[in-house]
């Protein structure tokens, strides 16, 4: 089985990736960022990086997407290669940030792959305001996403509910984060695991 989580940045697809993982006792599998050797250049030169990025997080998520299928494990993955082509590349694109001729190569590439990769059994979508996520990624504090505007973040935002509003790739679970603190209370965690148990059950 594959369950992916699917959020803006902040929204808290890290930590319920890894807390969901131990729970259900799923392997984690969490973005490439720490290892990522574009996302400093790219925060510092938008324009310059934004295509090397958007390729690598794109190579880097259909290998995943390709291990996932091969090794018939219950998986849970920290944000989809969706997310990639249907927000961050044409949000980019759209605010002057990749040229017209790197974009139609970068979504050329993905319809290729997406030829080749199925959606996730089940898709949890953190849905939250820009407050919550920007108090979030400052809390976390790390030093590239200093940078990032409050304008991006409502960009990125909008392009996120009109995906999800027409997502039809499988199952689909929305939760609200903004009144949740699913790290520190274990209540709004056994509320997000109740609810994830009523989709799975619903899946055999």
């Amino acid at each position: 089985m594959h369950v992916a989580i699917a959020g803006n940045i902040g929204a808290g697809k890290t930590t319920l990736t890894k807390l969901l993982a131990k729970h259900y006792k799923w392997e984690a599998q969490l973005e490439d960022v720490v290892d990522n050797p574009y996302l400093d250049d790219f925060y510092n030169q938008m324009e310059r990086w934004s295509f090397n990025l958007q390729v690598y997080f794109l190579n880097s998520r259909f290998r995943q997407v390709l291990k996932i299928r091969e090794s018939g494990k219950e998986i849970i993955q920290d944000r989809t290669i969706y997310e990639d082509a249907h927000i961050f590349a044409p949000n980019l694109h759209a605010m002057g940030l990749m040229t017209n001729r790197d974009f139609e190569n970068y979504s050329s590439l993905f319809q290729l792959m997406e030829e080749l990769v199925k959606g996730p059994d089940l898709l949890i979508y953190l849905r939250s305001s820009i407050p919550n996520l920007v108090n979030q990624i400052h809390k976390r504090g790390r030093d590239y996403e200093n940078s990032i505007s409050i304008d991006y973040l409502s960009r990125l935002n909008e392009r996120y509910e009109a995906w999800i509003h027409g997502y039809n790739k499988g199952k689909l679970l929305i939760i609200d984060v903004d009144h949740l603190d699913f790290v520190d209370n274990p209540e709004d965690l056994g509320s997000i695991i109740n609810k994830i148990d009523a989709e799975i059950n619903g899946l055999f």
